[in-house]
């Protein structure tokens, strides 16, 4: 018996709360797992879980335990998976993106990243808050902007541009702005972004933008834009399907700001391993051509 011999059935316990859900997991028995996980507390000197005959709970000393234990699995987990692997993907990969993106591009991609690599499973989680990759333990992230965190690290993997828009008809009745500074007479749609940004010669032109309708979704301004609401300012790949059809017009596209870059980003100790290098490449593949960004 070695000090290490019962951590893997006490993590299977705790996240399942049953020591037969457990052995299920880890393919043991359960006399097997309750021996073990037994064991271990004899060693600990400590109790894990409180036991009745219709619960499992962890203690406070078990939660903490928990946290550790976790950790040291996906340690050893990764190490076995870098000697192990040969380039070859296998195992989870655990990827968040903003929902717009990742519904339209990031899934798509590593759909079929997925299906390259039948070994490998993917869980990807879209949302549009900043998710802390080290505490919630994922892999790679997909992020545009600048990025400061030392514990992580980014890789281009294309880039998007913003564009701002009007529907005809709105341009027709209220005219159309010239220079940034007519956007101040104008309904501006206000998104996620409480300011606006454009380039007038190598100067950056900030717009604070006001107006009757405001909301979080890029699909809702859009469309509160296409029925005439007033002007709004979006990544383009919102906006390019109905520009395509007429359904809206480029404004100030002289002055459109600089392309914003997409990162892929990953915590610094996972940089070796095989399948998040392959899922990057893949991004860094596809992405930009699927965005449709030539430059």
């Amino acid at each position: 018996m070695t000090r290490w011999d019962g951590i893997d059935e006490f993590v299977a316990v705790a996240n399942s709360a049953s020591f037969t859900r457990g052995a299920l997991i880890i393919g043991r028995s359960a006399t097997h797992v309750s021996r073990a996980v037994m064991a271990l507390e004899r060693r600990l000197e400590t109790q894990l879980f409180h036991r009745t005959t219709r619960s499992v709970r962890l203690t406070d000393a078990g939660r903490t335990f928990l946290e550790r234990c976790e950790r040291i699995i996906q340690e050893r987990n990764e190490a076995f998976a870098l000697i192990g692997e040969k380039g070859e993907p296998h195992g989870e990969l655990r990827v968040t993106c903003s929902t717009t993106m990742g519904e339209r591009y990031v899934a798509p991609i590593l759909r079929r990243f997925a299906i390259q690599f039948p070994r490998l499973s993917i869980t990807i989680e879209l949302t549009n808050r900043v998710v802390d990759l080290t505490a919630e333990d994922f892999d790679l992230a997909i992020r545009t902007g600048s990025i400061s965190d030392p514990r992580l690290v980014a890789v281009s993997v294309g880039s998007r541009n913003v564009r701002t828009c009007a529907a005809p008809d709105y341009l027709s009745s209220q005219g159309r702005p010239l220079v940034v500074e007519d956007l101040v007479a104008h309904e501006c749609i206000v998104g996620t972004a409480p300011t606006w940004h454009f380039t007038v010669g190598e100067q950056e032109h900030l717009h604070r933008p006001a107006g009757r309708f405001r909301c979080n979704s890029g699909h809702a301004v859009i469309e509160a834009c296409i029925a005439g609401i007033g002007i709004c300012q979006l990544p383009d790949f919102y906006i390019l399907p109905f520009l395509e059809k007429g359904m809206v017009e480029l404004v100030l596209d002289d002055v459109r700001p600089a392309d914003e870059p997409i990162w892929a980003v990953y915590p610094r100790r996972r940089h070796q391993l095989p399948k998040v290098q392959r899922a990057v490449e893949a991004l860094q593949h596809e992405l930009s051509a699927a965005l449709g960004l030539t430059g």
